[in-house]
């Protein structure tokens, strides 16, 4: 299983570099720390407006479609736990559609009205995290010793059953470990919320890209060690391959369900700062008249203290969203990749406008990357942005059946020299409403983000008061926020 070890390291290396990249901006003292924010501060006055809308765009389109990523995941591992004790039961798909969204309220719930507990089980969530990965690794090694997979299987074999070619088939799956580390930015959009913001903002990003590379590489080890060697076998069990190898480990079902627990949990740990910071995005943007109804997703709630309508929209979009699960099978693979691809032009843009315009545009931050060092973090950074981007919107594998199609798509796929999934959909969806968006409200009204309510959020959690968010923009962004 090569592929998989060497695209997880693989795929750290340009994540590294994109932290970098990130944790030097994030450490400018007067940014709001918004991926529209910076490209408003870097780019040209008269393109702003239009770039920071765009980036803003894609950055709310991406954590939105990265919040369905954890009731997905939930919802899979319970199939599977049904799956192996009782063989016998057909899960329907609108079945598994209500897992998904009762994982969702949950997390929900939790948001809406535990907001002042959110800092404990952010805390409760790293100590779960990473007890449960020490526990789940020594527990699988302790229980299938000394019946190991070979070294030969874990390091050299190369599985390839996509109908791509063995060098697109890798680059391919470098998407499940872009998504293990994808989001490692959601704490520049709760940086108003952190005391010392400009350094250790970019503490907590680095740790998070380290943790999850040095981690994810020690667990992915281990499961295939532990797997029993026969992958043909894991891969078509009904239970899922995770719960598969943690029960090959075992010979246990209740030991399998037992250490599954421990990811189970984490997902909903996840779910819940995934929807946390969608929410914060979605407020974001209203506020600063990027988004339809902008006025009422910009409210604070008075007694919650936080923006509880752009919460609302959060988890209904992702409820939504879930529905496609009960009509393709695709849908797990396509709403991943819209992910990881939009988050990820999200942080090549700022970026790639600095590297155009000669990295001068940032002024005296924390941290500041040196010179030869700092073009070969960027330039990496967007030659995989480039990359991936292309690659990660390829169906996950040929010939393209209609099962794993819209019958549209299957029909219409002879004008496509390569037939895209799902996620082509999404990216036209939102091209198409946020186009839709410009010309009707924000080429008027929209002159990018706002520098003087950055701490609204804040002080709402504080005072408890009411705190009505105006959305008036009387100044061009890039004014207040470089004086």
């Amino acid at each position: 299983m090569f592929g998989r070890i060497a695209g997880r390291v693989s795929v750290s290396v340009p994540y590294c570099w994109w932290t970098v990249s990130t944790f030097s901006r994030l450490s400018h003292r007067q940014l709001t720390h918004r991926r529209y924010h910076w490209v408003a501060v870097i780019t040209p006055r008269k393109w702003v407006p239009l770039a920071s809308f765009i980036t803003g765009w894609i950055n709310v389109s991406g954590w939105l479609a990265l919040t369905t990523s954890g009731g997905l995941l939930a919802s899979q591992l319970i199939s599977g736990l049904i799956a192996l004790f009782h063989p016998e039961f057909t899960l329907h798909a609108w079945q598994v559609w209500l897992i998904y969204v009762a994982w969702t309220l949950i997390a929900f719930v939790i948001n809406a009205f535990m907001n002042n507990l959110l800092p404990y089980v952010n805390r409760g969530a790293f100590i779960w995290s990473i007890g449960g990965f020490a526990i789940v690794c020594i527990t699988a090694l302790a229980c299938s010793s000394p019946n190991y997979a070979s070294a030969e299987f874990v390091f050299t074999e190369f599985i390839n059953e996509t109908g791509w070619p063995d060098g697109v088939a890798w680059l391919l799956g470098l998407l499940q470990g872009g998504f293990g580390l994808t989001g490692y930015d959601a704490v520049a959009h709760m940086i108003e919320e952190i005391p010392n913001a400009s350094v250790e903002g970019p503490k907590i990003m680095i740790y998070c890209v380290c943790i999850g590379t040095v981690t994810g590489f020690i667990f992915l080890m281990v499961l295939l060690f532990v797997s029993g060697g026969d992958a043909e076998a894991i891969i078509s069990a009904a239970p899922g391959p995770l719960l598969q190898i943690l029960y090959n480990a075992t010979s246990s079902k209740a030991g399998a369900a037992c250490l599954l627990m421990f990811p189970l949990i984490c997902i909903l740990f996840a779910e819940i700062a995934i929807m946390t910071t969608s929410s914060r995005m979605t407020y974001a943007f209203a506020r600063d008249g990027g988004l339809p109804f902008s006025r009422v997703f910009a409210k604070v709630h008075p007694r919650l203290g936080q923006p509880l309508n752009a919460l609302i929209l959060a988890a209904t979009l992702t409820i939504l969203f879930g529905l496609i699960l009960i009509g393709s099978s695709s849908a797990f693979n396509a709403l991943i990749s819209s992910s990881v691809v939009a988050l990820g032009v999200s942080y090549a843009i700022p970026v790639a406008i600095n590297v155009c315009r000669g990295r001068k545009m940032l002024g005296p931050r924390a941290f500041v990357l040196p010179g030869p060092l700092g073009w070969i973090a960027n330039l990496i950074g967007i030659a995989y942005t480039i990359i991936t981007t292309v690659l990660f919107l390829f169906p996950p594998e040929l010939p393209v059946s209609a099962s794993s199609m819209s019958k549209f798509q299957y029909e219409c796929a002879w004008i496509s020299l390569i037939t895209l999934d799902y996620c082509v959909v999404a990216f036209g969806i939102i091209l198409f409403i946020s186009t839709f968006q410009w010309f009707i409200d924000g080429r008027k009204n929209f002159t990018g983000p706002r520098a003087d309510v950055d701490l609204e959020i804040l002080e709402a959690m504080q005072s408890n008061e009411p705190n009505g968010a105006s959305l008036q923009h009387s100044k061009v962004p890039g004014d207040d926020i470089t004086k």
